[in-house]
């Protein structure tokens, strides 16, 4: 099993995800999208992309593999950025993205499609983005998107701002400079964090959303890893990350609505859930755009859905059968269990695994 620059613990971990998608491939189970599917694929499929989508796609990897001997899954978690990049220029046979295919993107040449045939976006990955931070002393931190908004713009300087405070009474805040931690690379993480600034705090986030951090401000560090390890080693620190990556740093509670709410993978799910297709796109182009003002009871508007970009056609017919057999087998329900378990992603709904197995039937 080939799974480049993912990390040795998360590795072993996965090992315990194989006996449960093994057991339910070889359950004899009529196939669909609830069970994962046994079958006898063969050859070699290179993938780029999201770092969020690292520790799923080891699990994923690894159960499918299980299922098929002669099948072998290299994800190497580059960025979404790079990811896609890759993938349009023939270098992967599909990119891991926290975003989907931008306008631009789709008016490209894809190198490793049929002639006039473009990348398509399949959502198989949903997770809540934290606010994660490292503060001596502070527990239950509360913030609004607002003042979200102005640290990470860098107009709010110190832990003790009164707009910080103002939100947690009682908490014993340092006067302490707060260090901003943020991406450096291309990152669809970072592209659905200002997307959510953009619709919740326009007077202060004067900055469109974009794949690239836009404010100099704090310190730059690549991926998820990248940011969870400059921020537990910094004092005073904040970070937007991936759930996923955030072991070992606190979280800030999210004001929604009139409610802080506790980072929850149901609460992003159900904003998923209730957010639509986008429009203009290829009738097996599954993008969401998602609702970053949903302000019902549990949610969590602060998520991002990451997709598997796959060609609609292949060149290589072969390579085809292999990614559909992959993402079908991604989407099961014990392989989104198994992501589950061990990313803390949210499963797809039943009525999203049938849109994406369909979109992925159609895959030549």
């Amino acid at each position: 099993m080939k799974l480049k620059r993912i990390g040795a613990p998360v590795a072993l971990l996965a090992a315990a995800a194989i006996s449960l998608t093994a057991c339910a491939a070889n359950e004899g189970s009529t196939p669909s999208t609830t069970t994962a599917k046994a079958s006898n694929l063969s050859g070699t499929l290179n993938g780029i992309g999201s770092s969020a989508q690292g520790a799923a796609q080891t699990v994923w990897a690894a159960g499918f593999q299980q299922a098929n001997p002669k099948a072998t899954v290299n994800y190497d978690p580059q960025g979404s950025g790079a990811g896609r990049k890759s993938f349009i220029s023939g270098a992967a046979d599909f990119a891991g993205s926290d975003a989907a295919l931008k306008t631009e993107e789709l008016a490209s040449t894809f190198a490793g499609c049929a002639a006039n045939s473009k990348g398509i976006d399949l959502p198989v990955y949903i997770s809540p983005i934290a606010i994660a931070y490292n503060v001596d002393g502070v527990k239950d931190l509360k913030l609004d998107a607002a003042t979200i908004a102005g640290i990470f713009s860098g107009k709010i300087t110190t832990w003790d701002d009164a707009k910080i405070k103002d939100q947690n009474s009682g908490a014993s805040l340092p006067s302490a400079p707060i260090t901003v931690v943020h991406r450096s690379d291309d990152s669809g993480t970072t592209q659905n964090f200002t997307e959510y600034l953009a619709a919740n705090a326009p007077d202060v986030w004067t900055a469109p959303a974009a794949q690239t951090f836009p404010f100099q401000v704090g310190d730059a560090a690549k991926g998820t890893s990248g940011v969870a390890d400059a921020t537990k080693n910094a004092k005073n620190s904040i970070t937007y990350i991936d759930e996923s990556g955030s072991a070992g740093l606190s979280i800030a509670q999210l004001k929604v609505g009139s409610n802080y709410e506790k980072i929850s993978a149901d609460g992003a799910a159900a904003v998923v859930a209730a957010s639509p297709i986008a429009d203009g796109r290829e009738a097996n182009d599954l993008a969401i755009q998602i609702d970053r003002k949903d302000t019902k009871k549990g949610a969590w508007p602060l998520v991002l859905v990451s997709y598997v970009i796959a060609c609609q056609e292949y060149k290589d017919a072969a390579k085809a059968d292999l990614v559909k057999g992959y993402v079908d087998y991604i989407i099961s329900s014990d392989a989104q269990k198994a992501a589950a378990e061990q990313a803390g992603s949210a499963p797809l709904s039943s009525d999203l695994a049938d849109k994406v197995s369909k979109a992925v039937a159609s895959i030549k």
